[in-house]
């Protein structure tokens, strides 16, 4: 049984007390649009790993991919540091492992926002790499984290909550343990796992502590 506390979208003020310790996570992941800060400070605290997928307020991650670009071997690596970015990854952690993909629907410009058709692309990308890895035990993956539901697991119909359809085929294609998602505020409400296949969909914000 693997102990993970998820996280996602709105800092839990509870988890800079003593709470954070006693849930005794054998690992973190945050499905994006939390302060780098408030990360780096949960990683120091616990000493277990942290896997992140950056979510649409969070700002570019990517190094210039310019080749002309001069590059420093002292410069910090972007993002939180001590945290590994999953985005378009594959991860191994507490003994698990874990994909991820960012981002949201497209609504307005910036760095983790995708059309449909662009998600589609990101996500087959992935799955193609998962598939055709060399090594049979490759092939398999425990977590998906994603910083968007899947589609029609919000009742909000706006462009910037709409979860994306490639994520549905997804998981039917790689049959993930749990989807782990940030993005949709309940509002207090309680949100139970809901099912897709034999994968259970789980809203992080703000957090959650799940066995699998």
């Amino acid at each position: 049984m693997t102990r993970i506390l998820a996280i996602a979208d709105e800092v839990d003020e509870a988890l800079y007390g003593d709470k954070l310790i006693g849930l005794r996570p054998d690992l973190v992941v945050s499905c994006g649009d939390l302060p780098f800060d408030y990360l780096e400070y949960i990683v120091s605290r616990l000493d277990v790993p942290l896997v992140y997928v950056p979510g649409n307020h969070d700002p570019e991650l990517r190094a210039p991919a310019s080749e002309w670009t001069q590059v420093h071997v002292d410069s910090p690596i972007p993002g939180p540091q001590g945290c590994d970015n999953a985005d378009g990854r594959v991860i191994s952690a507490s003994r698990l492992r874990i994909a991820g993909l960012g981002g949201s629907m497209r609504y307005k410009p910036g760095p983790h926002q995708y059309t449909e058709a662009g998600m589609r692309w990101r996500a087959l990308s992935l799955e193609v790499r998962i598939k055709l890895h060399p090594k049979p035990a490759a092939r398999k993956i425990d977590v998906l984290i994603t910083h968007a539901p899947p589609l029609g697991w919000d009742t909000r119909d706006d462009q910037a909550h709409r979860g994306f359809a490639s994520f549905v085929r997804l998981v039917r294609v790689l049959a993930p343990k749990v989807l782990i998602h940030g993005h949709v505020h309940p509002y207090g409400r309680s949100e139970p796992p809901r099912a897709l296949g034999g994968t259970q969909v789980i809203n992080a914000v703000p957090s959650k502590l799940i066995e699998i």
